[in-house]
Formats: C-alpha cells, sequence, structure tokens
C-alpha cells in the first residue's frame, strides 16, 4: 500500500503472545528483505533487536551508547550498561582486583583467583589497572561444569554453592553464588548439578569483559 523509503515501527509486537510474536518476527523480516528499505524499528525486546536488526542503536536516557552490528555489540560492547542489556540471560558482573605477578595477569575477587590468557592480560590498558579494582562481566555461556572445560582452563576454576536449577530443555540455567556474588551459568542438559551443591565452574577467561569501576567504559 505504501511505498515509503522509510517505514518507522514502534513497538509492534509488544501486546502479542510469545508464540505469535515469534511468527510476527520472521513475517517482518521476509518483509523486510523483500521491500529493500529502511525500517527503523523501536523495541525494549533484545531478542527481537538482535534476530531483526541490521544496525542497533542502544539508548540509554535519551543518550546513544554504541551503534553497531548485533554480534558486536555483543561481543565488543563499548561500556557496562551496553553489556549488561543486552544478552538473556544478562552478563554476570563481580568486582575484582587486578594483578600483575610473574609477567602473568590475574583477576581476585573474594578467595578466587583467576589467570588471564596473554592476549588479553597482557595488554598495557589492562596492566594500567594492576592494583586496582574493576569490574570483570562474564556471559553465561562461558560458565562451564563440564569435566572437559575444567581440565582446560585449570587456572579459572571457582567454586559456587548453587541456588536454583532451571532446565529448560536444550539448556539448563544454573543460578549460582560465587564468592558472595550472584552468577549464572547457562550449561548442558546433563548438568549433573543440584540445588544446594557446591560445584566447581571453569570460567572461558578469552570472553572475559572487563570495565572501568568509575566510568564503567569497557577496557
Amino acid at each position: 500500500v505504501r511505498d515509503s523509503k522509510v517505514f518507522l515501527l514502534d513497538e509492534p509486537l509488544s501486546n502479542l503472545d510469545a508464540k505469535l510474536r515469534a511468527q510476527m518476527r520472521t513475517e517482518i523480516t521476509k518483509i523486510h528483505q523483500r521491500l529493500q528499505t529502511t525500517f527503523i524499528y523501536v523495541t525494549h525486546d533484545q531478542i527481537e533487536a538482535m534476530t531483526m536488526g541490521t544496525r542497533i542503536v542502544v539508548m540509554k536516557d535519551g543518550f546513544i551508547q554504541q551503534v553497531a552490528a548485533p554480534q558486536v555489540l555483543y561481543e565488543n560492547p563499548v561500556n557496562l550498561f551496553v553489556a549488561t542489556f543486552i544478552g538473556s540471560p544478562q552478563m554476570n558482573t563481580v568486582t575484582a582486583t587486578v594483578l600483575d605477578e610473574g609477567g602473568d595477569t590475574y583477576l581476585k575477587f573474594g578467595e578466587a583467583k583467576i589467570k588471564l590468557p596473554a592476549n588479553k592480560g597482557r595488554r598495557p590498558e589492562v596492566l594500567a589497572y594492576a592494583g586496582k579494582e574493576v569490574i570483570m562481566g562474564v556471559r553465561p555461556e562461558c560458565l562451564h561444569d563440564e569435566e572437559v572445560f575444567l581440565a582446560q582452563y585449570p587456572e579459572a576454576i571457582v567454586s559456587a554453592n548453587v541456588d536454583v536449577v532451571e532446565a529448560m530443555g536444550s539448556e539448563t540455567y544454573l543460578y549460582l553464588v560465587c564468592e558472595g556474588s550472584n552468577m549464572t551459568a547457562k550449561v548442558s542438559p546433563r548438568t549433573t548439578a543440584a540445588t544446594g551443591d557446591t560445584i566447581k565452574v571453569a570460567i572461558d577467561t578469552s570472553k572475559i569483559h572487563l570495565f572501568d569501576k568509575e566510568t564503567e567504559k569497557a577496557i
């Protein structure tokens, strides 16, 4: 009916049930591809943004925080707000101290101490925080309780108490308390962890994000 250069869609799916919303996401994406024109799509649903958008503008309090492709936002957020806003369940954040010991870089939080890989920990911008506190961010899928990962990351193992286990079918969410901080792990449905257990969790240190504690900008 309309042959506009730009279409503005303001939360068009917000009042639909989950199944219909998923179907309509696909339909709107097909229309977008067929029309080959610009859609400005406003949404609070990050799944809609991540799956439908080619470029996402993340806004907070009326100010643009970051403009990038969905995967870039997910893997390289510019600040703590973008990091915790994009991704479900949201990124785990813990206050940690950066340690420079014997040519290696570690993060210490509570009694836990994990070693960063050289390509991340030995960067000058990270070493500048030696002896200082930063905010460590790690996504739920980067916490592993499988034996193969525990063997692969021996210097990044922490102890955690299991508060809640949510079996989602294709994956399982573990809600943990680790060194006094609440964390969420997205693990294999074959996990044997049960509520009340104390388990060992390996952190994929190559996927850790670091943020300045004051400015909350990515380091």
